[in-house]
């Protein structure tokens, strides 16, 4: 897939969709890392990425080979994550589409992802959890000068008050990164 550049001097950037870690360890009702409203958020995403295709980007949360630094720790609390990629456990749930980028870190942005959506674009976010990847997401791009919006009804935290408190968060960060409604992010789309 051809990154966007973001057109004419003049032209409003494309927004890309960036669906965030919809995969089975964090659906599945036995995962230690279950987020509770995964299946509320998977049809507002379902739109979204109806509405932003082909600029969708799914990502995919893996553990590295070998943690180092501070993740060494990290997979000494949660061990049975030590899993190989093609694990079933970091498998994307059925029915999206878009192109998969992964990871393996909590946050998505950095030269591959800048890669696959160029430096002019703007980041519309959806998935999990919103209290982890997805802030970790948003915070690092707007810190890139990379205008972001939160759809709220398309993200789901560890818990809800989690969530909320993410969302605020991240709200704080205006205007670099808003957080909107899902009408608002299926309504407007600039560069589309």
């Amino acid at each position: 897939m051809a990154a966007a550049t973001g057109g004419e001097v003049g032209e409003q950037p494309a927004d890309w969709l960036v669906a965030i870690d919809l995969q089975h360890v964090f659906a599945d009702a036995s995962s230690e890392w279950r987020a509770p409203r995964f299946a509320s958020v998977l049809d507002p995403i379902s739109a979204l990425i109806a509405r932003y295709r082909p600029r969708v980007v799914l990502t995919r949360f893996v553990a590295p080979a070998r943690p180092d630094g501070a993740w060494v720790d990290y997979y000494r609390r949660f061990p049975w994550a030590l899993q190989p990629s093609r694990s079933q456990l970091w498998d994307l749930v059925d029915g999206l589409e878009g192109e998969v980028l992964t990871t393996t870190t909590f946050g998505k942005w950095g030269p591959a992802l800048q890669a696959l959506v160029g430096p002019a674009s703007r980041l519309v976010l959806a998935g999990v959890s919103t209290d982890c990847c997805v802030l970790s997401t948003a915070l690092a791009a707007a810190d890139a000068g990379v205008a972001v919006r939160v759809v709220r009804e398309a993200c789901a935290g560890a818990d809800d008050a989690a969530h909320e408190r993410a969302l605020e968060a991240m709200a704080m960060y205006a205007p670099l990164v808003e957080v909107v409604s899902l009408d608002d992010a299926l309504r407007d789309q600039p560069g589309g």
